[in-house]
């Protein structure tokens, strides 16, 4: 549920929402959600400061349950 909101949240603000994928890893350190969106719309995800980035987070924590990172890389960086 969480990593399908997530990904709704992305597609809205991207160019290219059809490149938006979203995939949910458990780590030692918690849950990761690692958001892949297209090289052309990482700077849109991320915002100017990384403002845009840290409310995908806020808005993350508020409905997780416990605590969640959340990583977000281009397509082309693997």
């Amino acid at each position: 549920m969480l990593a399908e909101a997530l990904e709704h949240l992305v597609a809205g603000v991207v160019d290219h929402p059809d490149d938006v994928s979203v995939r949910t890893r458990q780590l030692r350190r918690g849950r990761l959600l690692e958001v892949r969106v297209h090289p052309d719309d990482l700077g849109k995800v991320i915002g100017r400061g990384g403002r845009t980035a840290t409310s995908f987070r806020t808005v993350v924590a508020a409905l997780s349950d416990s605590g969640v990172r959340i990583d977000f890389v281009d397509v082309d960086g693997r």
